[in-house]
């Protein structure tokens, strides 16, 4: 499977949870584009919007959604999050729950909303025995939102988003769920885990570029959301340049019924050409076999950094909570400098929840893995 990546042979790659290297097919797609629009510039423009479509329809089928109608392409994950936070019609004395340990995308957004009246509880999920009834625990009946990472960043916990998602609904609370740690790795439902929002850049297990998110609406609470930015994108008829409006006092925005409203501007079509690419080779492949893969690799780390005199594995180990990160410590030295190390020596990975993380995807090899292994077991400080 190592063909489908092109990394140089002295690169161990283990860092698909901050920003993944992208597919051959990835790289020629942004080539393609870019001597295209070298040669005969935005001629083949209406080639492009097909491709932004069929994007949304691969969006569509990786976390199931009802329709392209529910799929819109942002910017990145704070984005979309900060489309929900700032169009949802809060109260005074209203409240969040998310996760503590949640990446500051996920929390600043919330806590931003303190001074209308929104409270942000933060609840601990690392190292208890039974996360999903903390969050659930912490609602009540203001609890107008209850946002989680699918996977956390740090350490790599896997929530079980059908149980919270089932609480929620239970309690009439929005559910949104930011599963960039997850989609291109493991298998997502949004009907399962009743979703009212799902958002993910492309940029980690989906193997494509920054810039291009995933943001989905349910098509139900898509009035629910205030528009506070707008432009041309988000209009019905979007390519009619000429509309006027006809009553100043009343504007006729007509805005178009579909997620579609929430892209207020010209789209990245390089970016979406490249995410196009890199999904249509993982769908190809099916996410249930790289879901596999991925777990195969984490257990192959688990079972190695075992046997390593004074690692303190510091990701879950129990069946069903772990995806593609495992995060460790060697108690012996400065994990800093082991991290350090470990870059130095052409092995990419990332100092995360105090200690070393590795993510690996569903092509790396147990080779390349051991071989970062091996730096880890003989590393000293001097």
């Amino acid at each position: 499977m190592t063909s489908y990546f092109q990394l140089d042979k002295n690169i161990v790659h283990l860092n698909h949870a901050a920003v993944a290297p992208w597919p051959i097919v990835t790289r020629d797609a942004v080539i393609a584009f870019a001597q295209e629009n070298s040669t005969i510039g935005s001629q083949n423009y209406a080639l492009w919007m097909e491709t932004e479509q069929q994007l949304k329809q691969k969006l569509t089928q990786l976390i199931n959604a009802q329709s392209t109608d529910e799929i819109a392409i942002l910017k990145n994950t704070s984005e979309g999050l900060s489309l929900i936070a700032q169009g949802l019609d809060f109260n005074d004395g209203d409240n969040i729950v998310i996760p503590a340990e949640e990446f500051p995308s996920n929390k600043v957004v919330w806590q931003s909303l303190q001074s209308q009246g929104v409270e942000t509880r933060l609840v601990s999920v690392d190292d208890i025995d039974d996360p999903e009834q903390a969050l659930v625990d912490a609602m009540d009946k203001r609890t107008r939102l209850l946002s989680c990472s699918s996977v956390q960043f740090a350490r790599g916990l896997r929530l079980d988003l059908e149980r919270i998602g089932t609480a929620c609904k239970t309690n009439d609370t929005l559910f949104c769920v930011d599963a960039i740690q997850s989609l291109g790795a493991i298998e997502f439902d949004a009907q399962a885990c009743h979703a009212d929002f799902v958002v993910a850049d492309g940029h980690k297990w989906m193997c494509g570029p920054e810039g291009t998110a995933l943001f989905y609406c349910r098509s139900e609470i898509q009035e629910q959301l205030q528009l506070r930015q707008f432009g041309w994108h988000m209009l019905e008829n979007a390519f009619d340049f000429s509309h006027q409006l006809t009553d100043l006092r009343k504007p006729d925005l007509r805005i178009v019924n579909s997620a579609q409203r929430f892209e207020s501007g010209s789209p990245n079509m390089m970016g979406i050409a490249a995410l196009n690419a890199s999904l249509g080779l993982l769908l190809d492949i099916g996410i249930g076999n790289i879901q596999s893969d991925v777990l195969e690799n984490c257990e192959h780390l688990h079972d190695k950094l075992a046997s390593i005199t004074d690692i303190n594995i510091l990701s879950p180990t129990k069946n069903g909570r772990y995806t593609g990160i495992v995060t460790f410590q060697k108690n012996s030295t400065d994990n800093e400098a082991l991290y350090q190390n470990l870059q130095d020596n052409n092995v990419i990975c990332a100092y995360r929840g105090g200690g070393v993380r590795f993510s690996p995807h569903f092509y790396t090899t147990k080779d390349d893995m051991d071989k970062a292994l091996d730096f880890v077991n003989a590393f000293t400080e001097d």
